[in-house]
């Protein structure tokens, strides 16, 4: 039994887990992984006089003449050196190897922020491969030149977002965005085009060089990225971002993890309440086979036998009458033995109405012919509660040892049988006027053995059993039992 529960429950927790990484990996896919992103660097970095400058990159992405497809730059400058400090230059660059291609930040000839190293010059611009940026807040560089581009000032950071689509064999096509809107819901197709300038430049590099030159105290690079899309850039509704995620992954593994420790629990719940029915079955099929051996056994052995002193003295007319008689009585107790155990037994038996019946016609049999007189007690409407086939023999075992004892040892004239349902409770009371007997007495042997089988059968089935007796005032015998909790046995 125990080798058994220890492999059920070794099972149950083996499909516990198992569920629990199916949960997990189930989740783990179906997450918005922001996957576009193929680098990043969260670090503030000041550039001030770098000359050629170093690589941050490492390696983790490249370009080459042979690449196709779309990046995706992010950084942003807080400039320390601004238009009162020209002339310098400061530049996020793009290096393929020690060749300088693409940078964006501002070139050494322009005043508002621009990129330089490409293949065209813009319509502002002195310097070939220079293109300012258009800006949404632009500012004059007098009074009388007003032009769409934006002026680094200093304690004025700008975030710069700029597209390369790659062309085989050719020039790149670029957009730059200055301060693009990377609000929740934005998207590349709706930035104005008061900010977004295009151009063509070599954008091919494996390597990337934060720079400065010239006058001032440089610029500070923070927030850089490289992705594959505009959106890995957009900030995150609130579902989408980590701890929220985390929650949900949790809450959800949580659940399942509960619903099947819930299922399992049922499930073993089930096969524990099947295993007690098959061994109450048992249970009840070895009290039957007991009672069978027990009860007819002993009675159709005495049949037999006093068949047997009949046929032996039958030139005795006195010797055959009373054998006869005595086999007529045996012959009435097996009948009724037999009834009580199919009683016992039959499934449409298993209420409170079908006990208390069966207890009247066994109080009526017992009684008839008898000099004493039952007077039965009972309610005119019991409740419709179901009770199991153990239940009901033990307490008519008890009814019949506490009327027999009263027929037989007590010597009364009246026995009085009641029935009462109060609260849940059962409770039959068996009443005689005979001799009874005083506390410190004690009563017959075969009375005294039944009592102490009365008290073992209303302990095991979670009833109670009184005795109240006093010497020529009768005995009172009272048998109670919970009827919620003797549903369940």
């Amino acid at each position: 039994m125990f080798r058994h529960r220890a492999a059920t429950a070794t099972s149950v927790n083996s499909r516990y887990t198992f569920a629990l990484w199916i949960a997990l990996a189930s989740v783990l896919i179906t997450l918005p992984v922001r996957a576009g992103i193929l680098w990043s660097d969260p670090r503030s970095i000041t550039a001030h006089e770098t000359g050629p400058g170093e690589d941050i990159l490492h390696g983790a992405v490249k370009r080459d003449e042979t690449s196709v497809g779309t990046l995706y730059f992010r950084f942003r400058v807080d400039p320390l050196s601004d238009v009162s400090k020209e002339e310098y230059f400061a530049a996020f660059e793009l290096f393929e190897n020690d060749t300088e291609h693409l940078a964006v930040g501002n070139s050494p000839k322009a005043w508002a922020y621009s990129a330089f190293n490409t293949s065209e010059t813009g319509a502002a611009n002195k310097v070939a491969g220079d293109v300012d940026l258009f800006s949404s807040r632009p500012e004059a560089y007098n009074q009388e030149d007003v032009q769409p581009y934006e002026l680094p000032r200093r304690g004025t950071p700008c975030t710069i977002v700029f597209k390369v689509e790659y062309i085989p064999g050719a020039d790149d096509l670029v957009t730059v965005w200055m301060n693009p809107n990377l609000s929740r819901g934005a998207s590349e197709e709706k930035q104005l085009k008061s900010l977004t300038t295009k151009f063509k430049a070599n954008a091919s590099f494996n390597q990337i060089h934060l720079r400065h030159g010239g006058l001032g105290d440089g610029w500070t690079f923070s927030d850089m990225a490289i992705a594959t899309s505009f959106n890995d850039f957009v900030a995150l509704h609130f579902w989408q971002r980590w701890w929220f995620i985390a929650f949900i992954l949790l809450f959800f593994v949580a659940a399942v993890a509960i619903t099947v420790r819930f299922v399992e629990r049922r499930k073993f719940q089930l096969q524990l309440s099947v295993a007690e029915r098959e061994r109450a079955l048992e249970g009840e099929r070895s009290r039957i086979a007991r009672d069978l051996h027990d009860d007819l056994g002993s009675l159709l052995t005495r049949i037999s036998l006093l068949s047997g002193l009949l046929q032996a003295d039958k030139d005795n007319p006195a010797q055959v009458e009373t054998h006869a008689a005595k086999i007529s009585q045996s012959a009435n107790q097996t009948v009724r033995a037999l009834e009580e155990i199919v009683w016992a037994v039959r499934p449409g038996s298993d209420s409170l109405q079908s006990l208390i019946d069966y207890i009247s016609h066994f109080a009526k049999e017992l009684f008839e012919g008898d000099t004493a007189h039952c007077r039965l007690d009972l309610p005119e409407d019991l409740p419709a509660q179901p009770l199991p086939p153990d239940l009901r023999h033990n307490i008519f075992l008890v009814i019949k040892e506490a009327l027999t004892n009263a027929l037989k040892h007590a010597g009364a004239r009246e026995v009085r049988l009641q029935v009462r349902i109060s609260y849940d409770i059962l409770e039959i009371r068996i009443q005689d006027n005979g001799k009874g007997f005083a506390d410190s007495a004690a009563p017959e042997e075969g009375q005294r053995h039944g009592l102490g089988n009365m008290r073992s059968r209303a302990e095991a089935i979670g009833g109670t059993l009184s005795v109240e007796s006093e010497a020529g005032k009768g005995t009172t015998i009272v048998v109670r039992v919970k009827l919620s909790t003797a549903s369940r046995a």
